[in-house]
């Protein structure tokens, strides 16, 4: 399973102003869709965990009292352009590390934005 939050190409993905000298953090619509993903996919797991476990048993086919569940869905959040961070051509590398740090950060969830997808995209379709 797949879910995956869509915003827009230009929304923001830091806040405009900087939180501390140097240090920028996650915008609002970035922190939102990263919850909201997190949300859906732990509402889906309980919901199938719960209705779909697959009962251990022993090596001769006995069942044992032991329950799981494989699920584990993945959650993606695509939003904005890199090209925020930039600026008459030049990356603004506080601005950048800032992102960085924030979206490796986050557990289960991969945040890519829409110049990075676009990217991807041309390297699967030249690649074949």
């Amino acid at each position: 399973m797949l879910f995956c939050e869509i915003k827009t190409h230009d929304t923001e993905l830091l806040a405009k102003t900087p939180y501390r000298v140097g240090v920028y953090q996650a915008s609002k619509e970035l922190g939102g869709g990263v919850a909201q993903v997190q949300k859906t996919a732990s509402k889906a797991q309980q919901l199938i965990s719960s209705q779909f476990l697959t009962r251990i048993h022993e090596e001769d086919g006995t069942p044992t009292d032991t329950e799981l569940s494989t699920t584990r869905p993945r959650q993606v959040v695509v939003i904005g352009s890199l090209r925020e961070f930039t600026h008459n051509g030049a990356v603004n590398p506080e601005k950048m590390s800032s992102f960085e740090l924030y979206r490796t950060s986050i557990q289960d969830v991969e945040v890519i934005t829409f110049d990075e997808l676009y990217e991807r995209a041309c390297f699967i379709v030249e690649d074949h």
